[in-house]
């Protein structure tokens, strides 16, 4: 597929998502949607890919919902059905990524804002640039956070935080979102680049399923009582102590040599 609204490669394990609009601050439309869900499929079924990079193109990483897009505007009168677009192209979007057979690392290169910053959240890791910042915009047009933002922010930075973030639709500056804990780095802008390149080699070469199970994890755990969510691990745990890189992380600690994960 050529793709119009973003960019797509693969390398050494490293899939690179780039959304590309950046005349619109990398927006959303429904063609960048199906092209998304094209991208992701392609991850999901290519085997050596091991991780995935989410970034923008340009001085954004994306601004969010473009209002100009066909599905937005009101036809004979008739207001658009903006929970139709939800459900038709962002639900699907957050759940493509949680279920995501690989880690996902968001490389927020400049403003985030409503489900770009969603978006952003979505993702296992989150790492931005010192000049990046994080809008939750929908209460200026009156709407409330989607693309999961009500369901990441209170767990992210609790309900305070969130529920300040979510009414007053104030900008949140990158460090200040890092020692929140809201995303998990915050890195100069001329050493970003590098930092991001490192983080996906590094977890390219990590335990792929094991990432992901961990994620899964971590996200069943507010739906769970203690008990449910030690049987929950335990099924992890069974499966993993199967897997062909638990053998060889026990046979490196043993040997003392550096692991060479597969992925399996």
């Amino acid at each position: 597929m050529n793709f119009q609204t973003i960019a797509f490669s693969a390398s050494d394990g490293i899939a690179r998502l780039t959304l590309n609009r950046p005349d619109k601050l990398n927006s959303f439309t429904g063609e960048m949607h199906a092209e998304l869900r094209v991208a992701l499929d392609r991850v999901q079924a290519d085997h050596s890919i091991r991780v995935l990079v989410l970034s923008g193109a340009g001085r954004a990483f994306c601004a969010g919902q473009d209002l100009a897009d066909p599905d937005m505007q009101a036809i004979n009168g008739q207001l658009p059905d903006i929970g139709n677009v939800v459900e038709k192209n962002y639900k699907p979007l957050v759940l493509r990524l949680e279920n995501l057979r690989v880690p996902t690392l968001a490389a927020v290169n400049g403003i985030a804002a409503g489900a770009g910053a969603s978006l952003a959240l979505a993702c296992d890791l989150v790492v931005a640039t010192q000049s990046a910042s994080f809008l939750q915009a929908f209460s200026k047009i009156g709407l409330i956070p989607d693309t999961g933002g009500t369901w990441f922010l209170p767990q992210r930075v609790g309900m305070a935080r969130a529920m300040g973030l979510a009414l007053l639709a104030d900008k949140l500056p990158a460090a200040k979102a890092a020692d929140w804990g809201l995303i998990w780095e915050c890195v100069a802008d001329d050493a970003f680049v590098a930092r991001i390149d490192a983080l996906a080699a590094q977890l390219a070469g990590m335990p792929t399923k094991a990432l992901v199970r961990t994620r899964q994890a971590m996200h069943a755990a507010p739906g769970h009582t203690l008990e449910q969510q030690l049987s929950y691990e335990g099924g992890f745990m069974r499966e993993l102590g199967w897997s062909p890189d638990y053998a060889e992380g026990v046979a490196a600690f043993m040997e003392k040599r550096a692991p060479k994960f597969s992925g399996n």
